[in-house]
């Protein structure tokens, strides 16, 4: 590392205060980054990329890494200047040629330059968002940068990276694979590599890891006199080298909706009475009455009690004695019970394994292993589900995704679905947001949405539905919104006698496998939303004919993005396919609607038209959606200004963050 490197590269982080501020930001960085997105669109870098493929042509693999040393040297004293860029793509392009047999296409060229800019593409499902980053994070690395390429889990970490591995070591720079499972010597190991592939989650503990090492210390200055004076066993304990670069796919799963929850280390904490307490939270927490005691905001997954509820819980904990007898502290323990009861759901928020709670990511349907919900949320699940009860943990260091993620010097994106919070990602993150083309015209077909008055006639349909797909050849993808829902799938489509497989959080070390056979003819797959995200369904040879993949939805989730991601595994690079939605107006998302607004609606849908029935059941489900979406937005918007001011806090009394 020189000298003239911060040891520790990150940017301090800032966001406008006061609604002036916010709101003059808005309108001038808003504009700005559609400048950016429109120059970037016009620029002629593929041009340029074409027009340099010609003295790269006779390159072989041995010739590769020479060249690579000598465009590095340029690099590092030009920048990225779009003559230098274009040379190195074209190089990068004949490495990806000789080492996979792919050059990239023009838009994946483009969809490289967009990145170097830094700003999010939206590149549609299937154009190749695992190539087209090699083309930034090789350039960059070669001008001496440590780059990270950052996906939703450990699975598509691996994958990724042992794909793109040939090309990286064709150019003479080494990968990393950070994981979970890995002891720190080997992830400090992986983020010694040019480039690093690693989940958001394994990047971000590793960073507070290095903050607790650090202890607020972590000044360039201060690291550099370490170092100058020999004092580097501090140094050599730190896992990251700090926040250069950061390429994350999958951009709006991390950045806008895992960002709903703040990251926090911890240290197992004095055990207590809390399995007593537990066990007795969840007791009162079920002699309390929805809708009297306590009332319950789906759309937002919060809950509070009434005056009445607060009475109530005063006098069911007079006999008590203890902690029992301070009115905060026994409304907010209540109150979180209330939580596990009504808002935490066995196979949809969680699974029971080996007498442990497991917690489902709810963006990619996967478990999140060693994850505790904080507060004494975790026990009292636990205690509702008759698990053994875990000691509480105590937080060491905390930070939102939001405030990691501004940190990095330069941060780029890649996702099949970004426009929807395009002002989101420019206002937290400064990232303005380009809509690529695709390499081919789409050829996907979208069906006539259809709505149910409730869910038993909305699984018949699907079942129905299959059936028919099934009998024509065509593979089918049903996508569930839940584990749970995808166990009822499965029954029924038994009981109908057609051989289907499951890939939820309870299968996921099956998923390649799933996922491998899901374009085979006649094939049918269940699947929750572990299938829309970095998975490419590829068709068997004679499934075009019969008219490709054909994906149902079987439920909208709480964002409009991940049901795009979904109907996205269908008519992938000009392939055919079908996309259609089945509903029914007892579905989750239709919880902000209200029980008896959904009631009044499905008996007015009763006695309209098959038609106007769906259109009245689709404009309600969609209402309910984007409701829940500025919920969502507010909950983020709420933690990044808690977290900085947090920050501020800690950092005027003189305490590490």
């Amino acid at each position: 590392m020189s000298l003239d490197r911060p040891p520790y590269p990150e940017r301090l982080d800032v966001l406008p205060e006061g609604w002036l501020e916010e709101s003059g930001e808005r309108l001038v960085g808003g504009l700005r980054r559609k400048l950016a997105a429109e120059r970037a669109l016009r620029s002629n870098i593929v041009a340029r990329v074409r027009a340099c493929e010609a003295d790269v042509a006779g390159l072989e693999l041995p010739d590769l890494p020479a060249a690579a040393r000598e465009l590095g040297r340029i690099l590092r004293r030009d920048g990225y200047r779009p003559a230098a860029v274009a040379k190195a793509f074209a190089l990068i392009s004949r490495a990806a040629e000789l080492t996979l047999g792919k050059r990239h296409f023009d838009v994946q060229l483009l969809g490289g330059w967009v990145l170097l800019q830094g700003m999010v593409a939206e590149m549609e499902t299937g154009e190749g968002k695992t190539l087209t980053a090699t083309l930034p994070a090789c350039t960059a690395a070669l001008a001496g940068v440590p780059v990270h390429v950052i996906t939703v889990n450990d699975y598509l970490v691996s994958r990724d990276a042992e794909e793109m591995r040939p090309v990286y070591e064709a150019l003479g720079l080494s990968v990393g694979v950070a994981t979970e499972e890995q002891e720190p010597p080997q992830r400090q190991a992986a983020y010694a590599c040019h480039v690093v592939y690693a989940s958001n989650k394994t990047i971000v503990f590793d960073y507070l890891r290095d903050r607790l090492v650090l202890a607020g210390s972590a000044s360039a200055l201060r690291l550099r006199l370490e170092r100058l004076s020999g004092q580097q066993s501090r140094l050599k304990r730190l896992l990251l080298r700090g926040l250069s670069f950061a390429i994350v796919d999958e951009a709006d799963s991390v950045l806008v909706d895992e960002a709903r929850t703040p990251l926090i280390i911890s240290a197992p904490a004095d055990a207590g009475d809390e399995e007593q307490v537990a066990v007795l939270g969840i007791k009162l927490a079920q002699q309390l009455i929805k809708d009297h005691d306590f009332k319950v905001q789906l759309s937002e997954r919060r809950l509070a009690l009434t005056d009445a509820g607060r009475a109530h819980v005063e006098e069911l904990c007079a006999p008590l004695g203890g902690l029992w007898t301070g009115a905060l502290r026994r409304e907010e323990l209540l109150t979180q019970a209330l939580s596990a009861l009504h808002l935490f759901h066995l196979d949809e928020h969680y699974l029971v394994r080996e007498d442990k709670i497991q917690i489902v990511d709810e963006y990619t349907g996967r478990v999140m292993a060693d994850r505790s919900w904080e507060r004494g949320l975790h026990q009292l699940i636990e205690a509702k589900e008759g698990c053994t009860i875990t000691a509480q943990k105590e937080p060491l260091a905390r930070i939102s995704y939001q405030r990691f993620f501004r940190r990095y010097l330069h941060l780029a994106g890649m996702t099949g679905t970004a426009k929807e919070v395009s002002t989101e990602l420019g206002f937290v993150y400064d990232l303005p947001v380009v809509k690529l083309p695709t390499n081919r015209p789409s050829r996907r077909i979208l069906l006539t949405e259809q709505v149910y008055g409730d869910a038993a006639q909305k699984w018949r349909r699907i079942v129905a539905r299959v059936a028919e797909i099934h009998a024509l050849g065509r593979p089918v993808l049903l996508g569930t919104h839940s584990v749970a829902a995808s166990e009822r799938a499965s029954q029924l489509l038994q009981q109908m006698g057609l051989a289907h497989r499951v890939l939820n959080a309870k299968q996921d070390g099956e998923e390649a496998a799933i996922v491998a056979v899901a374009g085979q003819a006649a094939c049918i797959t269940i699947a929750t939303n572990m299938a829309g995200r970095g998975t490419d369904i590829k068709l068997a040879a004679d499934v075009a004919a019969l008219g490709g993949l054909h994906v149902i939805l079987s439920e909208r989730h709480d964002s409009k993005r991940i049901d795009r991601q979904l109907a996205g595994r269908c008519a992938r690079q000009g392939d055919p396919g079908y996309f259609e939605t089945i509903l029914s107006l007892e579905d989750s998302i239709m919880a902000a609607f209200g029980t008896r607004s959904t009631r009044a609606l499905a008996a007015l849908m009763a006695l309209m038209p098959d038609s106007a029935a769906a259109g009245l059941g689709s404009a309600a489900i969609r209402w309910s959606q984007r409701r829940t979406e500025r919920a969502h937005s507010r909950v983020r918007k709420g933690l990044l200004k808690q977290d900085l001011h947090t920050s501020r806090l800690l950092a005027f009394a003189g305490r590490p963050e």
